[in-house]
């Protein structure tokens, strides 16, 4: 029994791995977001100042992940993954004794170069490993990675934190990384480059203005949402007035949001595609509109940030998936873009953020970042309207 059990999961290993692997990445990458306070603290900086970690981070990210990808497309991709590994454990042990925010920064843009290699290769190695006609739920599990990232690695990277500082966390995210590394050893098959694409696939891709609206959706998007949540913390406690547990347990909710959203796209994707964007936006827009009036309210901003976590999941998913469907023959190139583009949104929601802190409140994050996800409304109607509901 057991062995037909194990025969009938074993094609699914590969796609595990890779969800095991999304799932360390993006806890490194929205680590700062958890322990912004106390990395503030330790280099006597303020909160704004220490958020700019995840604007260099995620906008080296967005510089390099075309360059390096056109550097790497013809490695073979399981041995890339595998270098991509050893660079990111190594740039977390040097996170882990940064003696000064500076080298910390450092540490945080080596991680950033095996990130943008990572995020432009995943999908498509996904799409590519599922089973015959799982495709779509493989996205989904894939996504499920970044969930438990926000559910459990967030969180639980916080309460190491807590307990044994901001250094231990990053020393963690590298033992587990080690230990991956051997798991993708294991479980993934000899992978050679296939329709990566070239430099040559650039004026093909800027010729799709339906990619193009999608690659600015994506931005304007992911800078509204980036523009509160990389805040959340510093905004739940100091904002809200609200105790640090329920800052934990906020990203816990984050994260479960993520669950049902994975499961909602896995359902209703090829069904209602243009429903689920448009609505996802709409969601997105009220929840940060509603961040501060109801700020004091530990039930009804729990509430607020359910339906936040399952609108930038499924908006985050719908994305990806519209670009993989524009370009089947470039597929690596193209998720590159996105991915550099999906930063530039990170990096560009945490510098706006910043900016509203410092001229500002902390408390208008939100509203900013609602006008954002009011102009990327109104663009999706539009692309969808324009292009994608003729395609489908």
């Amino acid at each position: 029994m057991y062995s037909s059990i194990f025969l009938s999961w074993k094609p699914w290993f590969p796609v595990v791995g890779l969800t095991i692997s999304a799932f360390i990445f993006n806890t490194t990458e929205f680590a700062p977001i958890s322990l912004l306070t106390d990395i503030a603290n330790d280099f006597n900086i303020s909160e704004a100042h220490a958020g700019l970690m995840m604007t260099v981070y995620a906008w080296v990210v967005a510089s390099l992940s075309l360059p390096l990808m056109l550097l790497t497309k013809d490695m073979e991709r399981r041995r890339l993954l595998l270098l991509l590994f050893a660079l990111f454990i190594a740039s977390h042990l040097l996170s882990a004794i940064a003696w000064s925010f500076w080298i910390l920064m450092i540490s945080r843009i080596g991680i950033a170069f095996s990130h943008a290699v990572f995020w432009s290769i995943t999908a498509s190695l996904t799409y590519r490993l599922a089973p015959e006609g799982k495709k779509t739920r493989a996205l989904g599990i894939l996504a499920t990675g970044t969930s438990l990232a926000i559910v459990l690695g967030l969180p639980l990277g916080r309460i190491i934190g807590q307990s044994l500082g901001w250094r231990a966390t990053f020393g963690c995210i590298a033992i587990l990384a080690f230990l991956m590394l051997f798991v993708l050893m294991k479980v993934l098959p000899l992978l050679p480059s296939v329709n990566a694409g070239s430099l040559k696939s650039l004026p093909l891709l800027v010729k799709r203005p339906a990619l193009m609206g999608v690659y600015l959706l994506t931005a304007l998007a992911i800078t509204a949402h980036f523009t509160a949540y990389s805040y959340i913390e510093p905004f739940v406690q100091q904002i809200a007035h609200l105790s640090a547990h329920f800052a934990t347990l906020t990203l816990f909710i984050f994260g479960i949001a993520g669950f049902i959203g994975s499961a909602i796209f896995a359902y209703f994707k090829h069904k209602y595609p243009f429903t689920i964007i448009v609505c996802s936006l709409g969601l997105l827009i009220v929840a940060l509109l509603l961040m501060r009036p109801l700020a004091p309210y530990q039930f009804l901003l729990s509430c607020v940030c359910l339906g936040w976590g399952i609108a930038i999941c499924l908006i985050s998913l719908i994305l990806q998936v519209t670009v993989l469907e524009l370009t089947p023959d470039a597929t690596d190139v193209a998720m590159s873009l996105y991915s550099g583009i999906y930063n530039i949104g990170i990096g560009g929601g945490a510098f706006v953020g910043s900016l509203v802190i410092l001229h500002s409140s902390m408390a208008y994050v939100g509203i900013i970042g609602a006008l954002f996800g009011c102009t990327a409304l109104l663009l999706a109607i539009w692309i969808w309207k324009t292009y994608l509901l003729k395609r489908s």
